[in-house]
């Protein structure tokens, strides 16, 4: 389940309008194209301040016969993100081996102290990525994604923003660059984040705008089981309670959750441009009297995406 409305106001092309439709197929056709091209998007970007890098995409490097004694894995997709998140940026970096986005893949995040924004600049403008800026295009009945998409943002207000699930969108040797850049970065100096054996309780708070709220407050044992206290209205006055022991082996996935999908450090992540589909939060609160605030809201890459619907699932649902 998906915490953000994907579904934005589709592009205004009207006669004044900067977009252009390229292609349009009938509604509900499958295996037809609609592509569009903001003609009004820069083509050379001219700020080098970078505040965000969110690229996917799948790649044109295959195992080959030819090359049976290559050194490393064939990448053959790429996931980066790299976003200011308070203290420090946050960087995830995903790849595999496969075309296939289905196929196994490897994860790995860090909050960093030094920001990798001017090289990654650097590299943007190397490229030249801006050259696709503006166009978007969509394939229809497609299994899988076996393209990708591009947003990169400045500081001024610039953006490269183009996407295409047919074909892949980032050349080779650009891919392979950031994800050697991403790896060496997230070899440097972390920014710490309270030790998750020390965490004593989790709260989830949903405001509704009808009046209505739920509450959890799940309270970690010193055994390293659980309670989970839940308080919630809906429709009517009445105000529903209900408190649950959580087992053990619960409470380690939930902390297994946070820790995977770096929950901690979401919070200083910037608010996502897509209108969540409700207002709710998660607060996380250590021995040692520190407590960290999580709202949904935030720009998250699509790896790690499940992390703060899992946590809310099991307060608000299993128990």
């Amino acid at each position: 389940m998906n915490l953000f409305s994907r579904k934005k106001k589709g592009p205004d092309t009207g006669p004044d309008s900067p977009i252009r439709v390229i292609r349009q197929t009938e509604p509900g056709m499958c295996g037809g194209t609609d592509a569009t091209l903001d003609t009004g998007a820069p083509t050379t970007i001219l700020s080098e301040d970078m505040i965000l890098f969110d690229v996917t995409s799948a790649l044109n490097e295959y195992p080959s016969a030819g090359n049976p004694g290559r050194d490393e894995p064939p990448l053959g997709y790429l996931s980066a993100f790299a976003a200011p998140a308070g203290d420090g940026p946050f960087l995830l970096l995903e790849t595999g081996e496969a075309f296939a986005r289905r196929a196994p893949k490897t994860v790995s995040w860090a909050l960093v102290k030094k920001a990798p924004f001017p090289a990654l600049a650097a590299l943007v403008r190397e490229f030249d990525l801006a050259k696709s800026n503006g166009y978007h295009s969509t394939t229809h009945g497609l299994p899988e994604n076996f393209g990708g998409s591009v947003t990169v943002r400045y500081a001024g207000g610039e953006t490269i923003s183009f996407s295409d699930n047919q074909t892949p969108v980032l050349p080779l040797p650009f891919a392979k660059r950031v994800a050697v850049l991403f790896t060496e970065a997230m070899k440097g100096e972390k920014t710490a984040l309270p030790d998750l054996s020390a965490l004593t309780e989790i709260r989830f708070a949903e405001e509704r705008k009808n009046g209505g709220f739920t509450r959890a407050v799940l309270t970690v044992c010193p055994d390293g089981t659980g309670v989970n206290r839940k308080t919630s209205r809906y429709d009517d006055p009445t105000v529903y309670e209900s408190e649950k022991p959580v087992d053990a082996e619960t409470v380690g996935a939930i902390r297994n959750t946070v820790e995977r999908t770096g929950l901690l450090a979401w919070s200083g992540l910037p608010d996502s441009e897509y209108r969540p589909l409700r207002n709710s939060s998660l607060t996380f609160v250590f021995e040692n009297g520190t407590e960290i605030t999580v709202p949904n809201g935030k720009t998250v890459p699509d790896p790690i995406r499940d992390g703060f619907f899992n946590v809310e699932l099991e307060m608000t649902t299993k128990h």
